[in-house]
């Protein structure tokens, strides 16, 4: 048990089954009328580690304009509702500011790179500054950032968001040896195999991640990841800069005592290619070549989030140029929208946007007034723990179109918490199918009693669901099945 531990971590940094759009997604098309028709969209997400479906899901909102999204978020660690907010504020950075693929790049090298480069290391400490201000003065928040509302946290929890947003602007590397940190766990992990770990990393891949569905995520990056801890390398530069978005405290028994240690304890195994690297709505990503995929994860991950940021800021379906080799064979092509001016301008020109924000103690030019606004949209964070206790409150009381637990909190899906879902609300449970130190016979277990556990909440079972191949568990909890039981 102890290796399962080390291998899939205590902090869900990143999702373990692929994004999708709780909203409109066509295999999900119990969730579409699920709100009996009302303007308002209300989901709750029980841990799922990262903003990936509430991106997909609110760059799909163009299409229903007068929608209003709410979603409440549930997570076990502050620091993933920090980069939460990170990622999401990058996302909705100004056009003249940051061009989509520009974006797109450092979207992803924050998301899943353990080591980061340095301008990217400036941002996130130019934005902490900001956010520090806005958790110490929600009245400002609202007026900057009214995207997401931190009201319900407690005071001590916006005073430990505080400590983390000023603990990422902290020049000082050495506070979190990011390198040393992902060695650490490696060993703690591989133990005896450590020398031999490329073989481990081998048998990871081909006998557990490719049999699952993880094909497209190539061997070379899936390796080094699992050697560095950095998974997106698509600009050149140096990544040698420690990301602190991905440090986080944990208690841990140290000479038969209990201490708080900082470190990196997430996910050494699974990898952060799952989230938006294996799934995609564009097929010509996935074309073989003598059996072998022609594009990576990396390329896949590329496509997802430029897509989602074309929709979002465009409100259109984003459509790659297609173009035809000298072979004859087409090629998906991921072409920079509103970008007319080369990146090595743009890269220079955000450097000086960052250098002019890092002036003067941290002071902001720009940014309060160009931060891009979602009127219909609203992310409201819950406290730490809130999971066990959110059907005690009477505010929540039939609230919820669409209820979603990771398969790290799926233990809350208990019959109390039939009384914060609407009638017909959709119940949505990640699979274990990409857990890749459960056995086979495990993942279909885990999908058993799940599913008994969705019944006894007055749930109704939706399409079969096979451990090994699905990636989610459906149900639609039914006021009439609770009646009755």
């Amino acid at each position: 048990m102890q290796n399962m531990v080390d291998a899939f971590g205590a902090v869900t940094w990143w999702g373990f089954t692929p994004h999708i759009s709780l909203r409109n997604e066509d295999k999900t098309s119990c969730l579409q009328v699920s709100d009996g028709g009302t303007d308002m969209w209300t989901a709750l997400l029980v841990g799922c580690g990262d903003c990936r479906h509430i991106l997909k899901t609110i760059s799909k909102a163009w299409t229903e304009p007068k929608r209003h999204y709410t979603f409440y978020i549930i997570e076990n660690n502050l620091e993933v509702l920090a980069r939460d907010m990170l990622l999401l504020y990058l996302v909705l950075e100004p056009p003249d500011r940051f061009g989509l693929q520009e974006k797109t790049e450092m979207f992803l090298e924050i998301f899943g790179n353990l080591l980061i480069r340095e301008q990217t290391s400036k941002y996130i400490a130019s934005v902490a500054t900001d956010f520090i201000k806005m958790v110490t003065d929600l009245d400002h928040m609202a007026e900057v950032f009214p995207l997401f509302d931190l009201s319900a946290l407690k005071f001590k929890e916006r005073d430990q968001l505080e400590a983390i947003f000023k603990f990422w602007r902290n020049p000082d590397k050495a506070v979190f040896d990011a390198s040393k940190m992902w060695d650490n766990r490696l060993r703690a992990h591989l133990q005896t195999r450590y020398d031999s770990r490329i073989g481990a990393y081998d048998w990871d891949y081909n006998m557990k991640l490719t049999e699952r569905g993880g094909g497209v995520v190539h061997k070379a990056e899936y390796t080094s990841w699992r050697n560095t801890g950095v998974a997106f390398e698509m600009r050149e530069g140096s990544y040698i800069t420690p990301n602190k978005t991905l440090a986080s405290g944990l208690i841990i028994k140290s000479g038969g005592e209990k201490v708080a240690k900082r470190g990196y304890w997430g996910d050494i195994i699974c990898s952060p290619f799952l989230a938006f690297g294996i799934e995609s709505s564009n097929k010509e990503l996935f074309k073989k070549a003598n059996g072998v995929y022609t594009k990576t994860a990396t390329d896949v991950s590329e496509y997802n989030i430029l897509s989602c940021l074309h929709e979002l800021i465009r409100h259109e379906k984003y459509h790659p140029s297609m173009t035809k080799k000298k072979s004859g064979k087409e090629e998906a092509v991921l072409t920079e929208i509103m970008e007319e001016t080369g990146k090595n301008e743009l890269e220079t020109e955000h450097d000086r946007e960052i250098n002019g924000r890092n002036k003067k103690g941290g002071e902001k030019t720009e940014c309060e007034s160009g931060i891009l606004e979602l009127e219909n949209v609203k992310i409201v964070f819950l406290p730490i723990g809130t999971a066990g206790e959110i059907h005690k409150r009477s505010k929540y009381h039939s609230l919820f179109d669409v209820v979603y637990f990771s398969n790290s909190m799926v233990h809350h899906l208990t019959p109390e918490m039939q009384r914060v879902m609407r009638d017909g609300a959709s119940v949505i449970c990640e699979t274990a199918k990409f857990m890749l130190d459960l056995k086979k016979e495990q993942c279909q277990e885990y999908v058993s009693k799940v599913t008994g556990m969705a019944t006894k909440a007055g749930c109704k079972v939706g399409d079969p669901c096979d451990g090994l191949k699905d990636n989610f568990m459906r149900f639609r909890f039914s006021s009439a099945v609770t009646d009755k039981t």
